[in-house]
This record gives structure tokens, sequence and C-alpha cells, in this order.
């Protein structure tokens, strides 16, 4: 398997650093506000890239934290007047309906920043014990880390020290130099009590960057395989823990994994711009979550996704084809069971997780099975049926999982079967009548409801129109 890695620029041979393990860190959600689908992203297509690699035989621990303390929650805490915690875990619990409503598997383990004050607290003393931070001297309570000490700062990102903009996580009045980072934020008179903690420094909170360095330390140990998140966290954030990691000692992350944007119109969605779109209000359009899912997974993970209705539906149409041959073969043949991937796929999946070619075989496959249908090939359709399950498994996507099959939705279509039966009764008996009229009258009538009816040497069966 080969997978591009941010930090050396090149696609290159994923190898492990134990044989048969994968430890893997995604920089999860900052609890501020509720998650939109271009947070939604990042986590879909890691839960893609997990269930490849446990396809693949690998046993994978994945950590994916949340921050639930951070500038931006303590500022949504003083507007609403309700406190952080409280703020941050209604959050967290919409965060976790909708990554279960796309289908994405829970981490090995999902970790709170404020959980694990005393890592962070045990790192920064080390970073100071080695002469990498500093406490400020103006009184604050501030630690911050030394970025001239760091040669190798900005090689992540491609920036030289001279060339960056001032650190603005805390005034610069306490720093060294502008472009130091906090560690540790002494407790502000503004703040509320409760946000925070005792340190050797005095009662605060950490920095942002120190949280995810100290968890990943914690649940992955100093070194571990892959860590990831958006594009966007490549600087300051991915930046600042490679420094504070490595200084302290750490191999940390061997490869570097980074999901491109979802933009809306051609700006990256944030909560701050008031351009977001979350899974509830798509869903209400009549965009299934499974659809939404392949969405999101059909682009490969390093090409933007600039959002638009159109583009949604699109792929909603295009899932609704692989879902329509998968209903007509079962039908057919049974369910059966999946098969071994056929070896383009695998091909594709291998090459830095080429989902958007892997999806083509899925097509290509579902073209010979619908062939294979016209033909009475039930042992081809057959066949095309285990590689397409199998494939759209590994995806995440199998119409036949129970995930996109809930007792709700089933219950529904039995009432919507009944009433379609009733429908094409009376079709049937004004067409064996010989009223065609009456028999077109009935098929349109349906077609307009969204039904559109199939003859087959069977007798017909109805599905859902795209536009349905």
């Amino acid at each position: 398997m080969r997978l591009y890695d941010t930090a050396t620029r090149t696609v290159r041979d994923f190898v492990p650093r134990t044989p048969g393990q994968v430890g893997m860190y995604l920089c999860g959600l900052t609890l501020q506000g509720g998650p939109h689908i271009g947070h939604l992203r990042g986590g879909v297509n890691y839960d893609v890239l997990r269930r490849w690699l446990t396809h693949s035989g690998y046993q994978v621990r994945l950590i994916r934290n949340v921050t639930d303390i951070d500038d931006k929650i303590l500022v949504k805490s003083v507007e609403a007047g309700e406190p952080f915690w409280a703020i941050a875990y209604a959050n967290e619990r919409r965060l976790a309906r909708d990554y279960a409503t796309l289908g994405v598997l829970p981490p090995t383990y999902e970790p709170r920043a404020t959980g694990h004050i005393p890592e962070m607290i045990e790192l920064i003393k080390l970073l100071i014990d080695k002469g990498h931070a500093y406490p400020a001297e103006d009184g604050s309570g501030d630690v911050y880390f030394d970025v001239r000490s760091y040669p190798a700062y900005g090689a992540l990102s491609g920036q030289r020290v001279d060339a960056m903009e001032p650190a603005d996580d805390a005034p610069a009045r306490g720093k060294r130099d502008p472009r130091d980072f906090a560690l540790w934020k002494g407790a502000k008179a503004d703040e509320p009590a409760e946000a925070s903690w005792p340190s050797p420094w005095g009662p605060g909170r950490p920095g942002w960057h120190i949280e995810c360095s100290a968890m990943c330390w914690r649940y992955l140990g100093e070194e571990f395989d892959i860590h990831g998140g958006g594009l966007d966290l490549i600087f300051p954030h991915h930046e600042n823990e490679i420094a504070q990691s490595r200084a302290a000692g750490f191999d940390f992350a061997r490869h570097w994994v980074h999901v491109a944007l979802l933009n809306l119109g051609g700006t990256k969605m944030a909560k701050s711009l008031g351009n977001v779109l979350n899974v509830e209000a798509l869903v209400a359009k009549g965009i299934r979550p499974v659809e939404l899912r392949y969405y999101i997974t059909a682009p490969h993970y390093r090409s933007a996704i600039d959002y638009s209705d159109e583009a949604l539906h699109e792929a909603a149409s295009a899932y609704r084809r692989l879902e329509g041959f998968v209903q007509r073969a079962v039908e057919r043949v049974g369910a059966g069971e999946p098969a071994d991937l056929p070896a383009g796929f695998v091909e594709a999946m291998n090459d830095d997780l080429n989902t958007s070619r892997a999806l083509a075989v899925v097509h290509d496959t579902v073209r010979e099975g619908n062939a294979a249908l016209a033909g009475g090939d039930d042992a081809a359709a057959a066949s095309a049926l285990s590689s397409v399950r199998a494939m759209l498994g590994v995806l995440g996507l199998d119409p036949l999982n129970p995930q996109w099959t809930t007792e709700a939705t089933a219950g529904l279509t039995d009432v919507v079967d009944s009433l379609v039966a009733l429908a094409l009764d009376q079709r049937a008996a004004a067409r064996t009548r010989k009223d065609w009229a009456a028999a077109d009258a009935v098929r349109d009538q349906l077609k307009q409801a969204g039904v559109v009816v199939e003859d087959t040497p069977a007798g017909p069966r109805w599905t859902l129109s795209d536009g349905a």
C-alpha cells in the first residue's frame, strides 16, 4: 500500500512501525458548535482508510480526539451564559450522532482534552527541562514553546520561521519571539473560573497544540504510524505538534495523511463564515445518509470538494444506480455472500486510497451485472452481485448493510410497497380488459409520485426515481 505523505510530499510505501498493527490519530472537532459536512469529511475518509487497513489484515488502533477546552469554546460560553463543558458536551453528542448516521465506525478511543491535563503538564515540564519551553516573565502564568530552539520548525508546511506571522494565541508581551506559541495559558479574570486547572506555573489551561501531542503520547506512544486531519491543520497545529513532540524526544508520526477541504462557493466551509451545511439539513432535502456518504467518499481524499446541490444529487443518483442493481440481482439470485475483491479495486485502494478509481471498478461491475440480468445469465449476475457487495462493503456503502436498512425504513417500504401493489393491481386489471388508457394513466400517476414501473418477464417491478 502507498500513501501520500505530507511531510515528504511524496506518495510512498506505507510500512507500519509494528508488522500487522497500525496506530492512527485523527484530529477531531473543536466543540464550540455542532458539526457540519466539512468537519465530517475527514471522519468519513479516515473511516474508509481504517476499513481498508482492517480488510488488508492490520489490527488498527484509531484515536480520534475532541477538543473540549479552547478559546472559541470559552467565547461561546460567555456569550450563551452556559458552562463551557455543557456546550462542549452537547456538541460532542451531535458529532457522535452525525458520525453514526453516516456509518462511521466508532474509534478505538475518543479522548477529551480535559481528561488529559496531567499528561499535558508532564509534557510541558519535559520541554522546559530540555530548554525548548519557558514560563513567561510577565506574571501571566503562560508557558511558551521556543520555536528558535527547534531548527526543523516549519518543515511540514514548507515555511521559514523569519517569514511567519506572529502566533496569535496569546499576547506577545510575554514571548521571547512573537512566533512562539502557548503551551499553557494562565487563568484570566474574564474567563470562567471552572476553565482552569492547577499547574506548576499557576492555575490555567492548556494551549490547543499541546493537547493532541499529549493524547498521541498517551494512547499511541512516542512513535506511531499515521497522523492526520484537514489540510487547514497543517499550519500551525500540526507544525506545532511535530515541534513540541520531537523536541521532547519523541519520534512521533511516521506518516502524515491530510484530507482536502469541502468548500461552499469556493470558500472553506466554516461556522465563522456562516456558510455551513449539516447532515440534518441535507436529509431534510431528501438526501439519504448513505447517499451523503457516497458523495463524500467518491472523490479522492486529497481532492477538494466544491459543494453544490447539483453535484450532491448527481452522487445520489449514481449511488441509486448501484443500489438498484443490488436490489434487482437479489430478487433474481438471492443476496449471496460478498466475494473476493476484483484486482482493479484492490490496486486502486492500494494506490493512495484512490476511491474515485475504485468506484469506477464498482460501476463497471454493475454494468456487467445488469447485462447479465438482461441476458438471463444468473450465474454471471450472482458473481457480479458478490463482487459489488464486497467492494461497497469495504467503503461502508453496501445497500444490504443493516446500517442502511433500518426498521423505520423497512416499515415505510412495506407501506409504500402495499400502496404501489394496489395501484399495479388496478393497472393489471385495466390491461386485462384492454383499457390501455386507464393502464397508462395508473403508470403516469405513479411516475408523477416518483415511482418508476418496469415490466419484466416475472411481472411488473417498481423503483423510486432518482428525483424521488
